[in-house]
């Protein structure tokens, strides 16, 4: 009985990964309030591996999940450098500022960064559920 409330609950998986002093993150939450996502500030809860894995699991691709406007990729000089996506999932672990963000995340289905056309995408698939 209490797996197949385990397996319910993995099943209505709806996370946010943000950042509690960007105000664009914050602003963009404020539109999404009633939809009950389970938070993660990632300033004092850093993405874990297993996280990584499950947002790379939806993407194929950790490079989709990096931030080239983070600051430090340009004072680590990363943007002259070729990386590899070895390179990419490391400097994630490494650096809570390299994930775009926001990053929302369901059982099937990820939404990556701010743009207009990730948010409009998201509330789209809000509305399909």
């Amino acid at each position: 009985w209490l797996l197949c409330i385990f397996a319910l609950d993995l099943k209505l998986m709806k996370k946010a990964y943000y950042l509690s002093s960007c105000t664009t993150c914050i602003r963009i939450l404020q539109e999404f309030k009633n939809e009950q996502f389970v938070l993660q500030d990632l300033k004092s809860a850093p993405v874990t591996p297993k996280q990584l894995d499950q947002m790379y699991a939806l993407t194929s691709s950790y490079e989709s999940l990096f931030s080239k406007r983070a600051q430090k990729y340009k004072h680590m000089g990363l943007k002259d450098k070729n990386l590899t996506e070895q390179d990419f999932k490391g400097l994630l672990l490494e650096e809570y500022t390299f994930l775009k963000r926001p990053v929302f995340m369901f059982d099937e289905a990820i939404f990556i960064g701010n743009s207009k056309k990730v948010l409009m995408a998201l509330k789209a698939y809000l509305s399909d559920e």
